[in-house]
């Protein structure tokens, strides 16, 4: 963590809703937000977690600054991310980006053996979810004052590449890419800059199994390379940071020897 703030170290408090942010890239990217000087709200299934969130977050401030809420959200409900969204703006009054980090990891079943609740989960979870809070994000980003924001969209490498055994969460992250340039050209009318990162091997809980050996194109298993996930949050922290004149349109922050280029 950065060393406590001095006078001259001011907070801008822009506003950011976080997804996904009971753990993983989730909560490390709202720490590092609100170590960058952000407000956050953070969204995500269960309050206990987003709580914990808070905790491992040391925003520097006093009690009476009101830096982070948490909001339990189903972003695959409509009226849940309304929520989110009326909840975050009652609390900070704006919001200037919203990382859509919530989603579901790879299963790992074969495409004959997928199940359809799976499949239908995976796509309600990574691609409406993620539609939805676009959706609201551009609802109060194009009316506020200044007009404008940024969205940004946590794809993956699967984006591009696939794995074994990872139909369901491929066709999700190929569909959040085309969300993501879909909205952005939408988004040109209202100042709001949609762009997306791709992540490979952030070392989270979800990812832990990469490390004792992780399904090649081959079919035999192998350990990977992992990074720490703060390299992860930098990332979002920076594209955060731009103004909206400027766009990173596509990001990847990978595992540097990982199987990526040249993965087959």
């Amino acid at each position: 963590m950065r060393d406590k703030p001095d006078s001259s170290d001011v907070p801008h408090n822009r506003v950011a809703i976080v997804t996904g942010a009971g753990s993983g890239i989730g909560r490390a990217t709202a720490c590092a937000l609100l170590a960058d000087g952000w407000r956050v709200a953070l969204a995500g299934r269960h309050l206990e977690t987003l709580e914990a969130t808070i905790r491992d977050c040391d925003t520097f401030f006093s009690a009476h600054d009101i830096r982070t809420i948490a909001i339990p959200t189903d972003v695959t409900q409509p009226s849940s991310v309304d929520q989110l969204f009326a909840s975050a703006q009652r609390t900070f009054g704006r919001l200037d980006m919203l990382f859509n980090n919530a989603g579901l990891g790879v299963a790992g079943k074969s495409v004959e053996e997928l199940a359809y609740e799976h499949w239908k989960q995976m796509l309600d979870v990574n691609v409406t979810g993620t539609f939805l809070c676009t959706q609201a994000a551009f609802r109060q980003m194009s009316t506020q004052t200044p007009r404008g924001g940024r969205i940004i969209n946590n794809g993956s490498l699967s984006a591009h590449v696939p794995r074994l055994q990872s139909a369901d969460y491929t066709a999700s992250k190929h569909a959040v890419s085309g969300l993501t340039k879909a909205c952005a050209l939408d988004g040109r009318k209202y100042d709001i800059a949609v762009c997306q990162v791709d992540f490979g091997n952030a070392a989270t809980e979800m990812v832990s199994r990469m490390e004792t050996g992780a399904l090649q194109a081959s079919r035999e298993p192998i350990p990977e390379p992992t990074m720490d996930v703060v390299h992860a949050a930098n990332a979002i922290v920076h594209m955060a940071s731009l103004p909206l004149e400027a766009n990173v349109q596509f990001m990847t922050v990978m595992a540097t020897k990982m199987p990526f280029v040249g993965r087959g």
